[in-house]
């Protein structure tokens, strides 16, 4: 089977080997697992690998390079339009040389992969929507011309379109999925862990302006004002570090908040063995892996209630549920900490539901979306 990956995911090349962002590539290899030839028409322009970066394993890869491009401004949109034909053609030629066509939504690749998909309804397909699938969310209208697109039986012939969480008035083509980052034999013993000491906090992801890590910062500032011997750790690079280094030195936090940047998945998940609380306030999500790694080493998740966050915390039994009013959300998390049976109640459930979601299971679900 030859298998082809539209994607917007930047890329790079360092000794023949393809490699993206981790998360992303680790998905993809166990996807590639079942193909012999895998065809990838992304942009190519990473120049250096570094801690968050992952290559294929596949020994039969095809790439096709395609230019990156965006509409956030005047000058790229008619760049954009420019390359609009060029684009479509390595699209249209991608498709035909392949078996089995995988979209990744939402973005711009996606968007035209979607339209041009639409020209081999006999062919075996699948999108995966990473992103809010949520109809009520508030998304740029590329997304939700993708989600229309895409949850239309008659566009999407002979595609299954994978979804986070379960929506009301979904059409048949629309299968709700997850993902998984750790093995059955992973499932090693959980660390216990007390309010006794230091409370330890972290944020794990970009440090963007929709992953607000400036309210992680602000909650435990607060905490810290209430009494509670508490830290937070933030790993990633992104362009609010300025801004969090200024408040944390202007508010004399350097002894409680701690910006340590990229780090490799194995430091991650000591990090998770090891806190009490994995901190998540981003503004849209799609299944937040942070969230579901967390759980699985029982650190405890706080995140906004946005896509299917809520089901995956059952609401707040498996963990907390932010609201993004700082009082309130401060409120509720202090309380937890002067309850530590509710909080060690909230661990297991928390362990309990993410160990369900093992990579074999993945890779058995994703085995029966390709052999036909």
């Amino acid at each position: 089977m030859t298998f082809c990956i539209i994607t917007h995911v930047l890329h790079g090349c360092e000794n023949d080997k393809y490699f993206a962002y981790s998360p992303y590539v680790k998905e993809m290899n166990v996807w590639l697992k079942q193909v012999d030839k895998v065809i990838i028409v992304a942009p190519l322009k990473l120049t250096e690998r570094n801690k968050i970066h992952l290559a294929y394993q596949h020994a039969n890869i095809e790439f096709r390079v395609i230019p990156d491009f965006n509409f956030t401004s005047l000058k790229s949109i008619f760049r954009s339009l420019f390359l609009l034909p060029m684009l479509l053609w390595a699209i249209y030629k991608a498709m035909r040389d392949s078996d089995h066509i995988h979209l990744r939504c939402p973005g711009n690749m996606g968007l035209l992969g979607c339209l041009v998909q639409m020209v081999f309804p006999r062919k075996a397909k699948t999108a995966k929507y990473a992103g809010n699938w949520d109809p009520k969310s508030n998304q740029p209208l590329s997304y939700r011309w993708q989600r229309s697109i895409l949850s239309h039986p008659f566009f999407t012939r002979n595609m299954k379109v994978l979804v986070y969480g379960e929506w009301t008035d979904s059409t048949q083509n629309v299968k709700p999925f997850f993902t998984a980052t750790y093995f059955e034999r992973d499932k090693t013993p959980v660390n216990l862990r007390t309010f006794e000491t230091l409370i330890s906090f972290l944020f794990v992801g970009t440090l963007s302006v929709g992953k607000q890590p400036l309210y992680a910062v602000q909650l435990v500032q607060s905490l810290k004002a209430l009494g509670h011997k508490v830290q937070l750790t933030l790993y990633g690079e992104g362009s609010e570090r300025n801004q969090l280094e200024q408040y944390i030195s202007k508010h004399q936090l350097n002894d409680i908040v701690f910006l340590v940047g990229n780090q490799e998945q194995e430091t991650i998940k000591q990090a998770f063995q090891q806190s009490h609380f994995v901190v998540l306030p981003s503004k849209s999500e799609g299944w937040p892996k942070v969230i579901a790694e967390g759980m699985f080493w029982g650190c405890l998740p706080v995140a906004s209630a946005v896509s299917c966050v809520p089901s995956m915390l059952d609401e707040g039994k498996r963990g907390v549920l932010l609201t993004l009013n700082l009082t309130k959300d401060v409120k509720n998390i202090s309380d937890l900490l002067n309850h530590s049976e509710e909080y060690q109640d909230k661990v297991s459930k928390a362990v309990n539901w993410s160990r369900q979601y093992t990579l074999d299971f993945f890779e058995a679900e994703i085995q029966k979306l390709l052999i036909p």
